[in-house]
Parts: C-alpha cells; structure tokens; sequence
C-alpha cells in the first residue's frame, strides 16, 4: 500500500496496482481499476516515486525487464 494526501489534508492508502490511470486536471485525479476516482494532493512524480519504492520493497522490480 502506499500513502497518498486527500485535498482535506487526510491519509489514504491505496494499492498501486489497482490503479489505472492518473490525470492532472489541476488536481491528480487518480482512476481505479474499479472505476473509483480519487482527487489527491500528491504531483504524479511523487505517486511513480512511491510506486517504484513500494515494487522494490516487494522485490517486483527485479523481476522486469525495463
């Protein structure tokens, strides 16, 4: 799971992997596989950031070829 900042300054976490798509509009707007949307403080730099850490931690990264 990774930690993500609600607009009212709430945490949240979410699975990365559920997520489908993430649109800055001018907040990121983050779409689920389920088809929930979630508007969060956080730039999309910092959720890739937070993605690739939580991948390394599982040990994901090393089985992908980049």
């Amino acid at each position: 799971m990774i930690e993500v900042l609600r607009l009212d300054g709430k945490k949240y976490w979410i699975n990365p992997h559920m997520i489908e798509s993430m649109e800055e509009n001018p907040d990121l707007t983050l779409t689920m596989l389920s088809g929930k949307k979630l508007v969060v403080q956080n730039s999309y730099e910092d959720i890739i950031e937070k993605i690739i850490a939580y991948r390394q931690k599982l040990g994901i990264d090393k089985q992908e070829v980049l």
